[in-house]
């Protein structure tokens, strides 16, 4: 296992790049099951949302389109993420208080507040780009598709990475100069 899992990491992440590449050669079915499996276990840490919609891709590739169920795995993975950062806003911490506590144990009231607008600003991003993958596999040839899918919407992810961390070092910049005599 110790081989695979980079493998499969790897596959996940380039789903939409594989599919194109893949499509004309074998067909919706095998990589719409390929989707279905990989989505289940993609995300460990969100097991049961990622099965039910991993099942959800399966049924629309039985009950209406192979092809549909295998383009809405783009859309499927935003809708777990958006449904663990939306659910932690409500349940313990939020993801990013999580994820910021992992470098600053004893968080202030200020960042707990910040990280819990961050987690908003998440599941905003998700809802939208997965909209927009929606829309893709609705909508878009399967080139247009692997583009948005494959390669627009990671460069849209490393913006929000870093326009949270230019963000954050403004904040804390600012709140430094408010404390200093």
């Amino acid at each position: 296992m110790g081989t695979l899992k980079p493998l499969l990491l790897l596959a996940g992440l380039g789903w939409p790049l594989l599919v194109w590449w893949l499509h004309d050669d074998i067909g919706s079915w095998p990589l719409l099951v390929g989707g279905v499996l990989l989505l289940a276990w993609r995300m460990p840490e969100a097991r049961r949302l990622a099965i039910l919609a991993a099942a959800c891709l399966g049924m629309i590739g039985l009950l209406i389109d192979p092809e549909l169920g295998m383009r809405a795995y783009p859309v499927a993975v935003n809708a777990v993420m958006l449904g663990v950062f939306a659910a932690s806003l409500w349940r313990g911490r939020p993801v990013i208080e999580r994820l910021a506590r992992l470098r600053e144990p004893e968080l202030p009231p200020a960042g707990v507040r910040y990280t819990r607008r961050v987690t908003r600003a998440w599941c905003g991003f998700f809802l939208v780009n997965g909209g927009i993958a929606a829309w893709t596999a609705l909508c878009a040839d399967l080139a247009v598709w692997s583009l948005y899918n494959g390669v627009i919407s990671y460069g849209l992810i490393a913006l929000m990475f870093i326009g949270e961390w230019l963000c954050r070092r403004r904040l804390r910049r600012e709140s430094a100069s408010c404390t200093s005599p």
